[in-house]
């Protein structure tokens, strides 16, 4: 790797290779504990049966815990697309910050430097397109916040990586709160539904849902209430 890495082996991945060509996503998460080491602890001990691929630490160094070629157990369930439980088909990627539980941070200039170096190695070795770039919480909504809204999707869009919406402020701002009846509500679930989000969540769990595309695209405002700012973004995204 022509990255400058530490290896620590985690035993939580499946043993049997995976095809080059399967790998289609990279997901990021955080670590969500108290303290990085606490974290290392957990994503390397055999009892959690959870690890990434890699950890980039709060002074930017990167950890290899499962080598690319393995199924790391990062994603759990998760659907996005055609996909569903997307071990198979990702390589993880978890950033140290404590998380929305234990005080959540913004991520240091260091971990984003870190992350865009190990991102752009990984999608030109395994051809990502950038719709693929997501996070833990666009494919797991329900269960999952992370990497949050403090993540840089939009700097990093900036920088060819992930995806983002082509809309300016000002046209954004002047939608915000304005209220969506029934059909403008369903049409926002179709652009949701377009964009990869998966259909199968029932009635009740449609707000963590609209968090969740809210969290990764209207960072300012995660209220849970679909308004024509949020349809207008989830038109132009789709």
């Amino acid at each position: 790797m022509p990255l400058k890495a530490t290896i620590n082996y985690s035993p939580n991945f499946n043993i049997k290779k995976r095809p080059k060509k399967s790998i289609k996503f990279l997901i990021y998460h955080y670590t969500g504990m108290k303290s990085e080491t606490a974290s290392i602890k957990k994503l390397t001990n055999i009892q959690s049966e959870v690890a990434s691929h890699y950890l980039i630490k709060k002074n930017g160094e990167i950890v290899i815990f499962v080598p690319d070629s393995y199924v790391a157990w990062h994603a759990g369930v998760s659907a996005w697309k055609k996909y569903k439980f997307l071990n198979q088909n990702s390589i993880g990627i978890e950033i140290s910050n404590p998380g929305h539980q234990f005080g959540y941070k913004k991520f240091s200039l260091k971990q984003v430097n870190s992350l865009i170096k190990l991102s752009k190695f990984l999608i030109k070795k395994y051809k990502i397109n950038k719709k693929n770039i997501l996070g833990h919480s666009d494919i797991a909504p329900l269960r999952k916040k992370d990497p949050g809204e403090n993540f840089p999707w939009k700097y990093l869009a900036k920088k060819n990586i992930g995806f983002w919406h082509n809309l300016k402020n000002n046209e954004l701002n002047k939608l915000r709160n304005k209220k969506c009846n029934k059909i403008l509500n369903n049409k926002f679930f179709a652009n949701l539904y377009k964009i990869g989000y998966s259909k199968n969540y029932k009635k009740q769990n449609e707000k963590l849902l609209i968090k969740a595309f809210q969290r990764r695209f209207r960072p300012s405002l995660i209220n849970g209430i679909i308004d024509q700012e949020c349809l207008l973004l989830s038109k132009n995204l789709a």
